[in-house]
């Protein structure tokens, strides 16, 4: 049976735009995996949506003097559209908003709650005796008792990365009323994780092929024992908890918003008119179930989640996890408070006709394992010296001189007889889909750029522009048909890396926009077919645009 695919990507919050760590630290690479699934011919369904509960959307709405349904609305259109602009797209991008997924959230909480899958504990709580009301994670500041950060969250130190408990703060403070809090009691639905230890532990030893950083953090977690965690809040604003004597209380916004994933699916398929389709994805073991997100989340999507969908018993788990490391800019910390970050939204204004070269570089620095960092001299580094001195530069020049010989019509069929070309290139290939089935994304668009440089230098080698036109016709012909059949097969693997790119390209060579992974060992275009006019793909990004960029980073750094 022929497995199926269902990839998501973490929920955004709706507390602003997304950045370009965002894309790179999960969205493109997820749909750069969807893309690679879709060129094989898999079955594939590829899910977002905006996360649009919890404390930072209650403080952007008090920020910007607004309601938290209006802070929602607004970023919600504004990630989709950033998305959408860059060419990551989702079969449905859903909101936990939506009526589906309050109803979806509600009934898998009751479903637990008959499954006796989770404790009532009664603990205190930080309260506000200004504001009247208990303080979430979020609204809760003081000094981290492990690194000294006097800046430090009621649920993680964004300084040394310890996730916190409230109690762990030192000195906390209220972020509603800057008041000292004091601790009242209230009660609260935990699961429990300490007593579902041994079963997440056998779940994630029976995924052998984790990504490094992926297990290393989980082990960390196992190692220092699974604790109890709060699935309810006292809060105002979130999916209000669906038994009788919870008023006051919403569902923990990291209880719901992986619930997101099933909610948005369900919302698909009711645009399908197949109401019921969602179960043959998220109830069928068949399912290949793969998360992309930061490594921020690794957490909840590795072990809480995975602990959810055990104790409601109706759901597959995840069959991996694709989390990254941060991306820092400049050799600093991608801030939103002090709106240190290269917008999405910002950069398409700035950039509008660059959008694969961003994917591409992303790409190229993905923090697969790792931080890494994007800078702006970095960025115009690989534009100007890979993606137009490399790969722009062979498809153009071979286009060209068909162009310039031929007027532009096809002289042989395309075939590439040279053995050592093929075998270079095969390898090159053998290794994308290596990579890619590893989630291992920077190799996988080495290995393409690998082909490009195989093909610029057979060019260079046979010099066709030095051959006589007369005599050597067949050998020009020859050399040219082989280097566009080369050029073909980088349309395919710029189906998955560059696709805007890659849909020009199929206009150059008035071919298909949508070949598969299985054609390239058929690919041939043939005799006296006529190539369409050309343009070039890529163009050099000028010391002065990079120059503009940079002041802009180092206005914002200086304040």
């Amino acid at each position: 049976m022929k497995k199926k695919h269902l990839i998501t990507a973490a929920l955004p919050y709706t507390n602003g735009p997304v950045h370009i760590g965002h894309v790179a630290g999960c969205y493109l690479p997820a749909d750069t995996y969807v893309r690679y699934l879709r060129t094989k011919g898999e079955e594939v369904l590829f899910i977002s949506g905006t996360d649009e509960h919890g404390v930072p959307i209650m403080q952007r709405a008090t920020k910007e003097g607004t309601t938290p349904q209006a802070i929602v609305d607004k970023y919600h259109t504004i990630i989709a559209d950033s998305f959408a602009s860059i060419g990551i797209n989702f079969d449905i991008f859903s909101r936990t908003t939506n009526p589906i997924h309050y109803a979806t959230s509600q009934e898998f909480f009751k479903t637990m709650v008959a499954n006796n899958a989770f404790v009532e504990i009664e603990t205190e709580q930080y309260f506000d005796e200004i504001a009247n009301e208990f303080l979430s994670d979020r609204y809760i500041m003081g000094t981290c008792p492990k690194c000294a950060n006097a800046n430090a969250y009621g649920d993680q130190c964004e300084k040394c990365g310890s996730t916190l408990q409230p109690t762990d703060l030192i000195n906390p403070i209220s972020k509603l009323s800057a008041a000292t809090p004091i601790l009242r009691k209230t009660t609260n639905w935990f699961l429990p994780l300490d007593k579902q230890q041994t079963d997440i532990q056998n779940y994630i030893h029976s995924i052998t092929d984790w990504k490094t950083n992926v297990k290393g953090q989980c082990q960390s977690w196992l190692d220092g024992g699974l604790q109890p965690r709060a699935m309810t809040r006292d809060l105002k604003w979130g999916i209000p908890v669906p038994i009788s004597d919870a008023t006051g209380k919403v569902l923990y916004v990291w209880f719901e918003a992986p619930i997101g994933y099933i909610s948005a699916t369900k919302h698909y398929f009711a645009t399908t008119n197949n109401p019921d389709g969602w179960k043959d994805w998220w109830q069928d073991k068949n399912t290949n179930l793969v998360h992309f997100i930061g490594k921020d989340n690794i957490v909840f999507h590795c072990i809480i989640f995975p602990a959810m969908l055990m104790a409601h018993g109706n759901y597959i788990l995840p069959r991996n996890v694709a989390g990254n490391e941060f991306l820092n800019l400049e050799g600093q910390k991608i801030s939103t408070s002090r709106n240190y970050a290269v917008w999405l939204e910002d950069y398409l204004i700035d950039f509008p006709n660059k959008i694969d070269e961003l994917r591409y570089v992303l790409t190229a620095i993905a923090p697969e394992t790792k931080d890494a960092d994007f800078t702006w001299k970095d960025f115009q580094s690989r534009i100007n010296n890979e993606l137009v001195a490399v790969l722009g530069n062979f498809i153009n020049r071979v286009l060209s001189l068909i162009h310039k010989y031929y007027e532009g019509v096809i002289p042989q069929n395309t075939s590439i007889q040279n053995t050592e070309i093929n075998i270079g290139i095969q390898k090159a290939l053998d290794n994308i889909e290596k990579h890619l089935d590893k989630y291992e994304f920077r190799f996988a668009l080495n290995n393409l750029m690998e082909i490009a440089r195989i093909g610029n230098k057979y060019l260079a080698d046979q010099e066709p522009w030095k051959k006589d036109k007369i005599t050597q016709t067949e050998e020009i012909a020859t050399t040219l048909t082989e280097c566009l059949q080369i050029v073909q097969i980088l349309q395919v693997g710029m189906q998955i890396f560059l696709p805007n790119s890659a849909t020009r390209l199929a206009t150059f060579l008035n071919t298909s926009t949508n070949l598969t992974w299985q054609d390239i060992p058929n690919l041939s275009l043939s005799k006296g077919n006529i190539l369409a006019p050309i343009s070039l793909l890529f163009t050099k990004i000028t010391d002065e645009e990079i120059s503009l960029q940079i002041e802009k980073l180092n206005t914002i750094s200086q304040k």
